[in-house]
């Protein structure tokens, strides 16, 4: 997500809208990519992600406070896709446990 921050702010001039709609598809791979030990961590881990991009795309003022004030205005602003991006990846996490699970019981019943 940071590189894609980047890449959003290089590309479409710092877009938050740009890389929301972009952490949407990033959450769902992660949820898939992610090993069947691990899918719990998915969920967590993707509000993480895209927090540790926003700073890229983030309107700043001058200094360290204006920064801060930049990064938590897009947080705030930006909720939604974050919200979604996670909701996302429970979803598709969800679906891959109880998956794997009914595998479970039917080879070992």
């Amino acid at each position: 997500m940071i590189v894609l921050g980047f890449l959003v702010r290089l590309l479409f001039g710092a877009s938050e809208t740009v890389y929301g709609v972009l952490f949407l598809p990033v959450s769902a791979l992660t949820a898939l990519w992610v090993r069947r030990g691990d899918l719990l961590t998915a969920p967590v881990v993707v509000p993480i992600a895209f927090a540790a991009g926003l700073p890229a795309v983030a309107d700043g003022g001058e200094g360290v406070g204006g920064w801060l004030m930049g990064l938590v205005t897009a947080l705030a602003t930006q909720a939604g896709w974050l919200y979604g991006g996670t909701i996302v990846a429970a979803v598709i996490t969800l679906g891959r446990g109880l998956r794997a699970a009914h595998h479970r019981r039917r080879r070992h019943p």
